[in-house]
């Protein structure tokens, strides 16, 4: 490709509305365009980058057995309706009629859409396994669009939908697609993670997300550094205290704590430690009622787990201002179990503290010295927490750390839930129907090159993996249209990269030699040759990776194969 012939419009700043340094990058290099809040067009340089990102995810597809199919972006709703997801997936389904004034969704996933396909086509158990995938644009309705294309409305995601005879056959087609997600991975060149993860509302009972390690992700990564422990924050269990719950050694003393309505508050007002303290916080249960949950001061209330426990009601909703005052006689700030007979559910930390601060239902009152069994009664006990840096790792071999991330794929185990819900199925070997266990599997296509933004890039713009940069290498001529002897080098080097099929991009536009530089640092190409008059005339060109402080002189003669050694590294 020359540059002449391609496209290529870069900007010096990014528009004051973008947010993170992946959207500022892609914009100000020309990757994509703003049309409207969360919607892109991809241009020309950016448009390169995500192709790659489609052939690579299709290749480790199609060799794991996946075969490609396209599903409308367009979708009855009458489908929805049949799993209640029309209803039940909110504000982010977007809806609309047609002018027979029919219900229709624009797709956000195609679980519907390919269960309907998979309860016409496979009749038999002799046309399983089979896992049907697309690459194909979606749409969500977000709240409030931001970070480029990091959380746009419309993207663009790969998802595959696995059927089986069994539980056991779906455990295999899930390990299949765990696999050729970590070559995929592998092959982008991206530092990633994965993890155990919460299944939310796609639904089933066995998740993994795959998380792009970078400081400006917005999930928390929790893994053990000594063994393959790794987890979703969301998932990962917090460990119960070893040992026994001490003996009480205090009285039961109330403390008169005016305005103290924070634990941090209760810690200087009393000059205690703050793990010596409990907050109180409230839910709503099933029917309505109060339900006390109780976590040291320091720990932070996991909601994902919180749900979780039976009789809790879904989604969690803590109680009113009301329902609070209703149940314990005082408001927020002064809550614990002494006195209060409804249910309570204590985190396993707090279970197993003695002696502790905890507020005394009654306004600006705590009481210091409060033990369970003596005070209150025992409480249910469950993992209500956030685990933090240093808890015991959950596998026994090491203890936790956490790092940031960013997810671009997920894989899940539906079992039924689908097929159920649109009662599809299959006929066994015994001729009796039954429904397929399914699986489903997303890649975030087009947030994968803005994570890969965000782990890789400097004061000077992006730093693309060789296998998803836009172009892989970059000529810089200097004098290009003023030095036959630049011409003609340039001119080879680019033929004979091109005869070796490297993805090589001339610049001879003509510029000057710091605006060239300038605008392949921001567009991040890895691998650039410089080629001037002067070096000419000394028998040396210059190689630079996109990493490198500084440039190497490569004679002319021996430059070919110098780029070559460095893309097989």
């Amino acid at each position: 490709m020359r540059a002449s012939q391609f496209f290529i419009s870069t900007q010096k700043e990014a528009p004051a509305d973008a947010d993170i340094v992946s959207q500022k990058l892609m914009l100000r290099a020309g990757f994509i365009r703003k049309v409207a809040a969360g919607v892109y067009s991809w241009m020309p340089m950016g448009l390169r980058s995500l192709k790659k990102v489609e052939n690579i995810v299709r290749e480790e597809m199609n060799r794991a057995g996946a075969i490609e199919m396209v599903m409308p972006v367009v979708q009855p709703a009458g489908l929805w309706q049949e799993t209640d997801r029309f209803d039940s997936m909110g504000a982010e389904l977007l809806r609309f009629k047609d002018r027979h004034d029919r219900d229709f969704v624009i797709q956000p996933t195609s679980e519907e859409v390919v269960t309907d396909i998979a309860r016409a086509e496979l009749r038999s158990y002799r046309a399983l396994p089979k896992n049907f995938y697309q690459i194909q644009t979606k749409f969500r309705d977000e709240r409030r669009p931001r970070f480029g294309v990091m959380r746009g409305r419309e993207f663009t995601m790969k998802d595959a939908y696995s059927f089986d005879r069994s539980a056991e056959d779906a455990g295999k087609s899930y390990d299949n697609m765990f696999a050729a997600y970590c070559r995929i991975f592998d092959r982008l060149g991206l530092t990633y993670r994965a993890v155990a993860a919460d299944t939310g509302a796609i639904g089933g009972d066995r998740s993994h997300e795959f998380q792009v390690i970078a400081e400006t992700g917005e999930d928390a990564i929790v893994y053990c550094p000594t063994s393959d422990y790794a987890a979703n924050i969301e998932l990962a269990e917090a460990v119960a205290p070893a040992g026994e719950r001490p003996a009480a050694a205090a009285n039961l003393v109330k403390v008169h704590t005016p305005k103290v309505k924070t634990i941090a508050e209760l810690v200087d007002f009393l000059k205690v430690d703050i793990t010596a303290t409990v907050k109180a916080i409230v839910v709503e249960g099933e029917k309505g009622e109060a339900v006390l949950m109780l976590l040291r001061g320091d720990h932070e209330l996991n909601e994902v787990k919180a749900e979780k426990i039976a009789g809790i009601k879904k989604p969690l909703t803590f109680a009113a201002p009301a329902v609070i005052k209703d149940a314990f006689g005082a408001n927020p700030g002064s809550l614990g179990p002494v006195g209060f007979n409804g249910r309570v559910i204590a985190d396993r930390t707090v279970a197993k503290m003695a002696d502790f601060v905890i507020g005394a239902n009654e306004d600006d009152q705590h009481y210091t010295g409060a033990n369970f069994g003596r005070d209150c009664a025992e409480p249910e006990v469950a993992d209500l927490r956030n685990v933090v840096v240093g808890d015991v790792s959950p596998c026994g071999n090491g203890v936790l750390d956490i790092q940031r991330g960013i997810e671009v794929g997920h894989v899940f185990y539906l079992g039924t839930k689908y097929s159920k819900a649109m009662n599809a199925t299959f006929l066994d070997e015994d001729g009796k129907p039954k429904h397929f266990e399914m699986g489903c599997y997303g890649i975030g296509v087009s947030r994968i090159l803005g994570a890969a933004i965000e782990q890789n890039y400097d004061d000077k713009g992006m730093i693309w993996p060789d296998a998803i940069a836009p172009f892989s290498v970059v000529i810089c001529p200097v004098g290009y249209d003023r030095s036959e002897g630049v011409k003609a080098a340039a001119d080879q080097l680019y033929a004979d990269l091109q005869g070796k099929g490297v993805d090589v991009i001339i610049d001879d536009r003509g510029e000057r030699p710091g605006a060239m530089f300038a605008d392949w640092e921001l567009i991040g190409a890895p691998h650039r040759i410089t080629i001037g008059d002067r070096g000419l005339k000394e028998g040396k060109v210059e190689y630079q990776h996109r990493r490198d402080a500084e440039s190497t002189p490569v004679a002319p003669d021996a430059v070919l194969a110098h780029v070559l050694a460095q893309l097989a590294r």
